[in-house]
């Protein structure tokens, strides 16, 4: 199978992200916080980074806030650490899809 440049441009702003979060971020709301997946356009001028948080509504509030105030870092880190003519636009986004599977998850248990 062979992979567009955007999956692996995707797989590396993935990885990438989630070491300037945990290495260089200094804010004390971001939490735990997961990269779960990024999604990027064609022309790899746009990147959706999706993101959990172990923790409440609360937490995940003050990850969304602390990911905001550190967005135009994380793009600067993104362009020091990426080999590309142009960094994309970063927007960060809230991936609920665990907490769904746990939803499903308890709901399938109480049927049987």
């Amino acid at each position: 199978m062979q992979y567009k440049r955007a999956d692996r441009v995707s797989a590396l702003i993935k990885h990438e992200t989630s070491q300037i979060i945990i290495r260089e971020l200094q804010d004390p709301d971001i939490g735990f916080v997961t990269i779960t997946k990024v999604k990027m356009s064609r022309d790899l001028r746009f990147a959706k980074i999706y993101y959990s948080v172990l923790g409440g509504k609360d937490q995940q509030e003050k990850a969304t806030a602390a990911l905001s105030r550190s967005l135009k870092f994380i793009r600067g880190e993104l362009g020091h650490r990426l080999n590309l003519r142009y960094v994309p636009e970063i927007r960060f986004y809230y991936d609920d899809s665990i907490e769904y599977a746990d939803h499903i998850d308890k709901l399938l248990k109480k049927l049987h």
